[in-house]
């Protein structure tokens, strides 16, 4: 009888023992996750963006024949900067240490802010994002391997993905934004947002870190395509800089 209690006694402390580590092994995980996500559930890795409008990097007429020149100049001049400009008052009437805040940390609570916060913030934050997106279509350029697998992954094809895409900036009703995006558990989503929303916001439906977006506003493209935005769309590919968005992948 003995033998058999201390037997037992010996297997319950074994038992005991491996449901600690296990326990300090899931603290240890969700401590991982909760550091690698924001506030509102995204993981960090998102690409930073200066509360101030950066220079445009190249010059109005380098996306021609896609893009026309004085659509780019409107574009980045007029709208890009309007929103520059609201988000830095909006920044200053509702107190925010810009010092101690990054862009991406108040969008992920743009919630506890104003609607001009809001649109403002994400409209500084899209047109950002957009310009760095694009390059020359005189350049050759295409997605590299590793994305080009995840693309086949979580679409089926990299043509696949370019439908899903393009139908949701056609299909969004209004003004907005089509996205790709990398989502909390490593996969590709497509979606779109309206206005000037993102998928960095907490109040957004399509949550992930951006990869890819395009302005489906008209003064993106109405100068040149009038009412034919679905045109737009089929030409912007060929300005589209894969290896902007490789690295957005590799750091998300």
């Amino acid at each position: 009888m003995e033998n058999n209690l201390e037997s037992n006694r010996r297997e319950f402390l074994k038992m005991t023992g491996k449901a600690g580590l296990a326990a300090g092994l899931s603290m240890t995980a969700l401590s991982t996750f909760a550091e690698n996500h924001s506030a509102s559930g995204i993981i960090s890795g998102a690409e930073e963006v200066p509360y101030a409008q950066q220079p445009l990097p190249y010059a109005y007429s380098a996306l021609e024949s896609v893009i026309d020149t004085m659509t780019m100049e409107i574009h980045y001049s007029k709208h890009a900067a309007a929103y520059a400009k609201n988000l830095a008052e909006a920044v200053k009437a509702e107190n925010v240490d810009i010092e101690k805040m990054k862009l991406t940390s108040l969008l992920g609570k743009i919630s506890k802010y104003s609607v001009k916060m809001r649109n403002n913030g994400g409209g500084h934050y899209n047109h950002e994002f957009f310009w760095k997106s694009m390059r020359s279509p005189a350049e050759l350029n295409s997605p590299q391997s590793a994305i080009m697998k995840a693309f086949i992954k979580d679409f089926g094809s990299f043509e696949a993905f370019k439908t899903q895409f393009s139908d949701a900036g056609k299909n969004r009703f209004g003004s907005g934004w089509a996205w790709l995006v990398k989502t909390a558990d490593g996969k590709l989503v497509v979606g779109s947002s309206p206005n000037q929303d993102n998928p960095l916001m907490d109040v957004s439906d399509l949550k992930g870190i951006p990869l890819l977006g395009l302005d489906v506003w008209e003064h993106a493209y109405y100068l040149k395509y009038q009412n034919r935005r679905p045109d737009y769309i089929n030409a912007w590919w060929n300005v589209v800089d894969w290896k902007v968005v490789q690295q957005r992948f590799d750091a998300a």
